[in-house]
């Protein structure tokens, strides 16, 4: 919605996600959330470290050397997020593994949807999909999770917002909106 609304502001902006914004990236994806095999953790979190490290190399930095906005749904904080807080890898580790993968190429301007996550699992029920291996943690990872985007925001204040989402998705959209164009001098 968001890319939308900055191309027709006349904004050059590219979309992707991680994991999966690449070829390499998609079988990756597949491979480790359509597995029924056990994925262990130092696995899952060098996975998705090969991943970034292909997005990074191959999508975004040649996106934005053409001066194109990227808009990425997760990056590198969802690694602090779910294999550090959630797997419990020691900071040290996640933030070299982060570091390696990325090059230290970090966003202008990370958005973080909060919500419950009593919330969070009530909307991805309500969904109606297949249940990948993320989706099946439980509520004490995703709490851990929640509480370490909320930690980033709180140490990186200028380039972390994080947004009410409990509200109906037209509102959160203006608002994202609002506070993107505000921050590319669009208005």
């Amino acid at each position: 919605m968001l890319a939308g609304d900055l191309r027709q502001r006349g904004v050059d902006v590219i979309t992707t996600c991680q994991p999966g914004g690449t070829p390499l990236g998609r079988r990756l994806r597949e491979a480790f959330l359509e597995t029924e095999e056990t994925v262990a953790p130092l696995a899952e979190l060098l996975l998705f470290a090969a991943d970034r490290a292909q997005h990074v190399e191959f999508l975004i930095k040649p996106a934005l050397a053409e001066g194109r906005i990227v808009i990425s749904d997760r990056y590198a904080d969802a690694t602090y997020a779910y294999q550090g807080a959630g797997r419990g890898f020691p900071d040290k580790m996640v933030n070299q593994v982060i570091a390696i993968a990325t090059e230290g190429l970090k966003p202008d301007l990370t958005i973080f949807f909060d919500i419950s996550v009593e919330t969070a699992l009530r909307r991805m029920s309500a969904r109606g999909e297949k249940a990948n291996r993320m989706d099946l943690e439980t509520a004490d990872f995703y709490e851990r999770v929640r509480n370490a985007y909320l930690s980033i925001a709180a140490r990186e204040k200028d380039r972390f917002l994080v947004i009410d989402a409990n509200g109906a998705m037209e509102q959160i959209h203006a608002n994202v909106v609002e506070i993107v164009t505000k921050f590319l001098g669009l208005e």
